[in-house]
């Protein structure tokens, strides 16, 4: 079926998409409650492969021609100007879509993942607070073999727009889990057979190189938000602290860098 043309940026079958500037929700509806918001072909493609329900698609004439949108799904186009006034910026990946959230994955679930006797890989964050960092973590991951997302409460949205962009909708194929008491919480990672590796730069953690993935089929790798780290108290909690080796006079990596290093090394 053709799209439907969007040409009054007040429409309420766009509501979904009004006003993205500061977030990805209306004003008033409660972080992490609104629709998912996904940007760019590639993104889309990959939510249209994955579990969420998509509400709707918007885009620019021509860029809806790119997707094999299922039947069912409610496709509007709009030329640029129109939707730039319906999003409140100039978007330059030309579609966008929205899908329903789903419930939050049990930690005990995620813990065990499909076969409990399995080896299993999972990325734990605390106060990971940039969309963006936890988006390009959540992109490594997939890649590296990394099987979910554990997250403190301080942790962003790991489904705002931002997070999945940076994702290229890969975090939309990562279980996601929040560890509500934290870091007393580790404990159930433990007692689910986890080695839990805290990354950082302190000169009297042991080399990362030195961890050998194969003793430990499972393994959690834990890490803080970009400037202050892990706390010492997840630190403590944790049964090992780990530092990538780096050149003399360089303190430390990025998050995202930091994290694609670490899954790549104990995968």
């Amino acid at each position: 079926m053709a799209p439907e043309l969007i040409t009054d940026p007040t429409d309420e079958r766009v509501s979904d998409f009004r006003d993205l500037v500061a977030g990805d929700r209306p004003p008033g509806v409660e972080k992490g409650s609104g629709p998912v918001i996904v940007e760019g072909v590639p993104a889309v493609r990959r939510l249209l492969a994955s579990p969420y329900r998509v509400r709707a698609v918007i885009g620019v004439p021509g860029r809806l021609a790119e997707l094999d949108l299922p039947e069912g799904v409610a496709a509007y186009e709009a030329d640029k100007w129109v939707l730039s006034e319906v999003i409140g910026f100039r978007l330059t990946r030309g579609v966008l879509a929205s899908a329903d959230r789903r419930p939050a994955t049990d930690v005990d679930a995620l813990l065990a993942g499909p076969d409990p006797a399995a080896p299993r890989r999972l990325a734990v964050l605390e106060a990971l607070n940039d969309a963006e960092n936890l988006g390009s973590i959540a992109r490594s991951a997939v890649a590296l073999g990394v099987d979910g997302l554990l997250l403190d409460p301080r942790c962003v949205d790991p489904l705002y727009r931002r997070a999945v962009r940076v994702s290229m909708g890969h975090v939309l194929s990562l279980p996601l889990a929040v560890l509500p008491d934290w870091p007393g919480g580790l404990g159930r990672v433990h007692d689910a057979g986890y080695l839990t590796v805290a990354l950082t730069p302190a000169d009297d953690a042991v080399d990362l190189g030195d961890i050998d993935p194969r003793a430990h089929p499972r393994t959690a790798v834990l890490l803080g938000a970009e400037g202050p780290g892990l706390t010492p108290e997840a630190q403590a909690a944790a049964r090992v602290r780990a530092r990538i080796p780096m050149r003399a006079g360089v303190d430390s990596l990025g998050v995202a860098a930091a994290a694609a290093v670490a899954f790549a090394t104990l995968r």
